[in-house]
């Protein structure tokens, strides 16, 4: 194992000083967690925005903190939630008195501990509403979950439900927003090497130089079918026919796409596959209205890339278009 990491023990909170370290004027760390908030937060009477889960998906979490999407999230160790104490911290650093929405990928830590920090912050008199996104079209079951799996489509969630809460909205309002996009989102990825996890400091599983996964789970949760290596049309191919068949979407339909690297993945490799994935719509009828290429959840340093295809309308449009200021994403 060859990674710049001093203590595999040590990875996350290094990790979290560091980020504080890069944007001491967006982030703050609240003493003795693993939870970073809006250095500037919380903003009176706006809903508060929050998130979490295990480490190694960065951008994803902390990254997003900032105007217009998130208020805060807490960081588990790597691929692992955060306990139900830190997510409790979390949710109350963020109330400003206009509640706070828990944005949470549907693995069963996640939603096990979020569910009883919830129970905690309302007996404290925080009124807390929730959105479980399960966006990944590949499988039902996992390693980690029952049910679909939360992918990356929930970068689309915080920014939805950021913006409306940046523009007074009240909690259920937000809420709806974050459902609507739940509703709306499709992803599926796929693995061309596994990822090395610090503690393990060998791959977590065994996938030969021949050989890649569909329907890969960020946290390297097996997909749909191993197969021969294949040119990267052939990949997108398959992974837009998975999305676009869950989604159903009529003809003339505008979507956002994302082609989202895995962690190890130049971006040269993620526009060749932006580039047949928007022919693909196109030859589907359906019409891209923006297409978003980079890393935004991966998976440590895994080769691979998922696609995401989120339907639109005129409220989702305003929303991803409405100002945002983050360390992972800006929009003016």
């Amino acid at each position: 194992m060859k990674k710049l990491i001093n203590d595999p023990d040590d990875v996350v909170d290094e990790m979290l000083d560091g980020m504080t370290a890069t944007y001491p004027d967006r982030l703050r760390r609240l003493p003795d967690t693993q939870v970073l908030v809006r250095d500037d937060g919380p903003v009176d009477d706006k809903v508060g925005i929050v998130t979490g889960g295990g480490s190694g998906h960065e951008p994803t979490h902390a990254g997003y903190i900032g105007n217009g999407m998130l208020d805060g999230a807490a960081a588990g160790d790597v691929f692992s939630s955060p306990t139900a104490d830190e997510f409790e911290e979390l949710i109350g650093a963020c109330d400003a008195g206009g509640g706070v929405l828990a944005v949470i990928k549907n693995y069963e830590g996640d939603v096990m501990n979020f569910e009883t920090a919830i129970e905690l912050a309302e007996m404290e008199g925080v009124e807390v509403e929730s959105v479980v996104v399960d966006d990944d079209v590949a499988v039902e079951d996992s390693l980690y979950t029952s049910g679909r799996r939360g992918v990356c489509g929930t970068i689309l969630v915080h920014k939805a439900a950021g913006a409306k809460a940046a523009q007074g909205a009240d909690l259920g309002e937000v809420k709806r927003v974050a459902e609507k996009v739940v509703d709306n989102v499709g992803t599926m990825g796929t693995a061309l090497t596994s990822c090395v996890t610090p503690e393990k400091g060998e791959p977590t599983f065994d996938l030969g130089d021949d050989e890649i996964e569909l329907g890969i789970g960020i946290h390297g949760e097996p997909g749909t079918e191993r197969t021969e290596t294949m040119p990267a049309d052939k990949i997108t191919e398959e992974l837009t026919e998975a999305v676009l068949d869950d989604l159903d979407l009529d003809e003339g339909q505008e979507v956002l796409t994302i082609v989202n690297g895995m962690g190890a993945t130049p971006q040269m490799e993620l526009f060749v596959v932006n580039r047949r994935l928007q022919e693909l719509l196109s030859e589907c009828g359906l019409e891209t209205y923006d297409a978003w290429v980079g890393d935004y959840m991966t998976s440590l340093d895994m080769a691979g890339a998922s696609i995401t295809v989120c339907a639109v309308d005129d409220e989702l449009k305003e929303l991803f278009d409405a100002p945002a200021d983050t360390p992972a994403l800006t929009t003016k």
